[in-house]
């Protein structure tokens, strides 16, 4: 890339218990760089420990942004995510340094890397909790109001999963609010950078295995402690933050609805769901990401591959 005005921006992406963190701390370690965090969970203060967010000794060797920076009760829109993307990208890049982008949210990172225009549209908390009640009720209403999205936003419907009821209750928000598909605010305007693609990848059931063993160790290290905390914090069971993997499972067992060794077996099999979902989003990615299965192929050779491309 000698020669070249475009800043360069490497992309690392990979589901859940992959080994992202170690590879992305060895390319920023070899070429300078800093991490620009793109895992939804991440993003909440006091949840270290059940989203897995990198260590502080792994933060004082690289610096990362957008990881562990807002309240548990705060709303991290899309559209203000990317902002916040594009400004820690472009401070990285404005002083010489290379970002990595580096998550297992696909959406967030195909947001930043296609240039989505994402509709600037305030939550209407009436509205919302209205469908979340009827979401809330059984599957046969969550899949309709799937298909009331289908009816008016089809395209929508393309990259929505029907699991993902808070992307489908925002999409008929945004249809309700504006009059206009959520799809149609969708376009893309790629940002001005160069960019190289990668992923990482494992066998199905490496991945399952691994990812069990994580939730043992995360108990292990307090998961439970950190779950109380927040709850004597008076951070609400129903916020979006509280409503991710472990933590719900473990309010419902502080909360005597489960035992704790059920809420182990659940947490584990939604980590399972989450998985599946996020290996469905990357095949997307197929064909224009550089995949690396990280049981054939050292991560030197990752960091290799980074270094010459930046040389190139």
């Amino acid at each position: 890339m000698a020669g070249e005005r475009v800043k360069p921006l490497i992309v690392l992406v990979g589901a859940t218990a992959v080994g992202k963190t170690q590879i992305a701390l060895e390319i920023a370690q070899a070429v300078d760089g800093e991490i620009v965090g793109a895992d939804s969970r991440q993003v909440y203060q006091g949840m270290a420990i059940g989203t897995a967010q990198p260590t502080a000794e792994q933060r004082v060797l690289v610096p990362h942004h957008l990881v562990d920076f807002i309240a548990p009760d705060d709303n991290l829109s899309l559209a203000r995510y990317q902002r916040l993307a594009y400004s820690a990208i472009d401070d990285i890049q404005a002083r010489g340094k290379v970002p990595l982008l580096v998550g297992g949210t696909g959406q967030y990172v195909t947001a930043v890397v296609e240039g989505w225009t994402i509709p600037e549209v305030p939550p209407n908390e009436a509205l919302r909790a209205e469908l979340e009640l009827f979401a809330s009720q059984d599957e046969a209403s969550r899949l309709t109001l799937y298909e009331r999205l289908r009816t008016v936003d089809p395209e929508a419907t393309v990259n929505i999963h029907p699991n993902n009821i808070r992307r489908v209750i925002r999409a008929l928000e945004v249809y309700h609010e504006t009059g206009i598909p959520f799809s149609h605010f969708q376009r893309k305007n790629p940002p001005a950078y160069a960019v190289l693609e990668l992923g990482v990848e494992l066998e199905r059931q490496t991945l399952y295995e691994r990812a069990d063993l994580r939730v043992d160790l995360m108990l292990r290290d307090g998961f439970l402690d950190e779950v109380k905390a927040l709850l004597e914090a008076g951070y609400h069971p129903d916020l979006p933050s509280m409503s991710g993997i472990g933590y719900q499972q473990l309010v419902r067992y502080l909360q005597g609805a489960l035992t704790l060794d059920a809420a182990v077996i659940e947490t584990k099999h939604a980590t399972h769901d989450f998985i599946r979902r996020q290996l469905t989003w990357f095949r997307k990615y197929q064909t224009h990401f550089l995949w690396h299965n990280v049981e054939q192929v050292n991560s030197a050779l990752i960091v290799n591959r980074c270094v010459d491309w930046l040389e190139g």
